[in-house]
């Protein structure tokens, strides 16, 4: 069995659209879309060659999908700062890429209607592999432009300090 939450009153599951993204100690702003945490364990089958003709399954590798960020067009430089970390055009050969801090840790929040964190996942050893600066752009479209970048990374890992927190209640409702 597993652990209950502590709230009792709370039948409904938290929702997906209020959340914070932070790097480097600081909340990246405008960040409007995380894609899925998700990990693949890859099964390996083996066999003895005494046994019947089935086999046995146990794990092997596992590896983290990469992230992607999304966030409107602003003047903020953080997407673009840290692709540049990784490849950047135009600079002197040898100086292309910035090892010494091209990878970062992120955590992302998840944050419950009243804007409590209630859910906390840390993810490690991120850098970027994609780097989208500009959409499509279209005269006749009726959007926000939208930039985003794709963090590969080594895992991810919840904050289990994370406590639940005390939801509150309105006085005078």
């Amino acid at each position: 069995m597993g652990d209950f939450a502590t709230n009792a009153r709370r039948l409904d599951p938290y929702k997906n659209f209020k959340f914070r993204v932070k790097w480097d100690g600081r909340y990246v702003l405008g960040v409007s879309k995380v894609s899925v945490l998700k990990r693949t364990t890859e099964m390996v089958k083996h066999r003895s060659g005494g046994d019947p003709s089935g086999s046995f399954k146990s794990p092997g590798r596992t590896e983290y999908d990469a992230i992607t960020l999304e966030r409107g067009v602003t003047h903020d430089r953080g997407f673009e700062s840290w692709a540049n970390k990784v490849w950047d055009y135009g600079s002197q050969p040898g100086g292309e890429m910035s090892l010494a801090d091209f990878r970062k840790d992120i955590i992302i929040e998840l944050l419950n209607e009243a804007g409590q964190v209630v859910v906390v996942y840390n993810v490690y050893r991120c850098w970027v592999s994609e780097y989208q600066a500009l959409p499509d752009l279209d005269a006749n479209a009726n959007a926000i432009a939208i930039s985003k970048i794709k963090l590969e990374n080594e895992g991810w890992q919840r904050d289990i300090a994370v406590a639940e927190p005390k939801e509150p209640v309105l006085a005078n409702a």
